[in-house]
């Protein structure tokens, strides 16, 4: 089924204001990169810039095929996603380009950068293990919600939740 089909079911397209919102409220998502063979999914925490950026650390390792494939990618995908309830979601997708940052930069940016939640096995790895910044450039974002009962569930004492 097409987005136009499901609304007549309570999802909605999601508007500007609604991804940006996303993007603040959540740190982590799904990145998609190609390969040769099936895309390379990984979950990662993020910093969102505010305006056209997400920002990932990766812990490089001696043979990381996240880097490898981040490195040769010319495109990717990035999803975000909140599931409160099953009538109440969003989901966010950004395609665009992802690139290494060099280090000169990198010191700019980390310093604006909130590390406030990642996975501690990551936070522990990188104090040991050299680590790089990565910048996914936003060339497309589009998004879809559902945030009340759809209608044929609800009742005159249902509400519906604002946006």
């Amino acid at each position: 089924m097409t987005v136009a089909e499901l609304e007549d079911f309570g999802m909605l397209q999601m508007d500007s204001e609604d991804i940006e919102k996303t993007l603040e409220r959540k740190s982590v998502g799904v990145l998609g990169v190609p390969t040769d063979s099936a895309p390379l999914l990984r979950p990662l925490s993020f910093w969102y810039d505010g305006d056209a950026a997400l920002y990932f650390v990766y812990v490089l390792g001696t043979d990381s095929r996240k880097v490898t494939a981040s490195d040769d990618a010319a495109i990717a995908r990035f999803l975000v996603y909140d599931i409160e309830t099953t009538f109440n979601w969003r989901s966010v997708l950004l395609t665009g380009t992802i690139e290494r940052v060099t280090d000169d930069e990198r010191r700019a940016i980390e310093a604006q950068i909130d590390t406030s939640w990642k996975p501690d096995v990551f936070e522990r790895a990188a104090e040991t293990e050299a680590t790089a910044l990565y910048r996914f450039r936003i060339d497309d974002r589009a998004g879809i919600k559902q945030l009340e009962l759809p209608p044929e569930l609800r009742t005159d004492s249902s509400s519906s939740r604002p946006d």
